[in-house]
């Protein structure tokens, strides 16, 4: 079983920057890929980005360019770092990572108005 703990979501105005972390406890030795989904008011969960535990990332279309997901094996801990923020850019983040089964954070809200 693996734990997660997200924190860095918040406010910001359109054109702004967050960086979302998620550090993992438990059996992490066992953790291969990481990643980061979204869920906006009334719309189902997204994937957002994933990375592999050698550092591969892949990423949504919709942030191709502005997000950017990295990882620290000796942390335990996977960031996001998001650029240019925009307002449709709002939503409860989840954190995941994968074992046998996939273990998911509390997740952290992002708010980008003006």
């Amino acid at each position: 079983q693996v734990q997660l703990v997200e924190s860095g979501g918040g406010w910001v105005q359109p054109g702004g920057s967050l960086r979302l972390s998620c550090a993992a406890s438990g059996s992490i030795f066992s953790i291969s890929a990481m990643g980061w989904y979204r869920q906006a008011p009334g719309k189902q969960r997204e994937l957002v980005a994933t990375i592999t535990h050698s550092g591969s990332a892949t990423y949504a279309e919709f942030v191709k360019g502005r997000f950017t997901i990295s990882r620290d094996n000796a942390k335990n801990t996977v960031y996001l770092q998001m650029n240019s923020l925009k307002p449709e850019d709002t939503a409860v983040y989840y954190c995941y990572a994968d074992t046998s089964v996939r273990s998911w954070g509390q997740g952290t809200q992002v708010t980008v108005s003006s």
